[in-house]
């Protein structure tokens, strides 16, 4: 299913396929999307979700179903070896870090072990600076510019069908998916109606939150920033982007380091 978002000069489509994998509920396909010079992203070889780890065997053969040959993740390491992925049949599995061990949003939910360090960190309106400080890693840091431009250069070569994920599917997939449909030519306002389909998709998210919630005692209304994404939050790495490299174009070139081949190539497979 298709959804429209409105119009701002071209027509504004969101990629909304339902629940195609419910225990993965932030799972869809980023194809369907209208660039600016008018081409389609096309459907069926790229896709982002949340974690893949809780798939029951009807959604299993679904998911195999996809022909998807390269999953990529990016959560961190100590996210993959307490929630290790299911693989799709005869895909290559890769994990690419996005975010150094220390930096804000990794490994973060260690913090709520601690009711005083999670209220100093997440209380009184501290988790919505929290999450501005987890984009400006995602832009800046070295970890997040060599992961993106893996992922980039990934999804160029192929094979086939890609999926990338971390744990809710929406900030370090976000970014990702947000980097690689302005690459494609996809109107900022249609990235940033892609970026927030996933509020609605994060009831799995909400239920360990909220847990974390009562065990450390911060009140839901402190935490649930955490649990949303804005757009204010791409925003401002967008406007980090131009601040630190000038332009959206210097940053792919200076920053994730993308030559114009790779950047072709991903064009050719995703642009019909």
């Amino acid at each position: 299913m298709r959804w429209g978002a409105g119009e701002v000069g071209i027509v504004t489509v969101v990629t909304n396929d339902g629940f195609l994998l419910p225990s993965a509920p932030n799972f869809r396909d980023l194809g369907g999307h209208r660039t600016k010079e008018g081409r389609t992203v096309r459907d069926g070889l790229l896709y982002r979700s949340d974690a893949l780890h809780t798939l029951t065997e009807q959604e299993r053969t679904t998911y195999d179903g996809f022909g998807i040959r390269q999953l990529i993740d990016l959560r961190s390491s100590h996210e993959r070896d307490r929630l290790p992925d299911l693989i799709p049949d005869g895909a290559e599995y890769t994990a690419i870090g996005v975010q150094r061990t220390e930096s804000a949003g990794a490994n973060f939910i260690d913090l709520f072990g601690d009711p005083e360090q999670a209220r100093i960190a997440f209380g009184d309106g501290a988790a919505e600076k929290y999450m501005y400080e987890v984009y400006r890693g995602l832009v800046t840091d070295t970890e997040a510019l060599d992961g993106y431009r893996d992922l980039v250069e990934r999804a160029a070569k192929g094979p086939t069908s890609l999926v990338f994920h971390c744990s809710a599917g929406k900030d370090r997939t976000g970014w990702g998916a947000a980097v690689l449909l302005t690459i494609l030519g996809v109107d900022r306002e249609v990235v940033v109606a892609d970026y927030v389909v996933s509020n609605d998709r994060q009831e799995a998210t909400d239920h360990w939150m909220r847990l974390l919630s009562q065990e450390s005692g911060l009140p839901w209304e402190d935490i649930q920033p955490m649990t949303r994404v804005k757009p204010d939050y791409l925003n401002s790495a967008f406007a980090l982007v131009d601040q630190e490299y000038g332009s959206f174009d210097a940053y792919v070139a200076g920053g994730l380091k993308l030559t114009g081949a790779t950047i072709e190539s991903l064009k050719a497979r995703m642009l019909a």
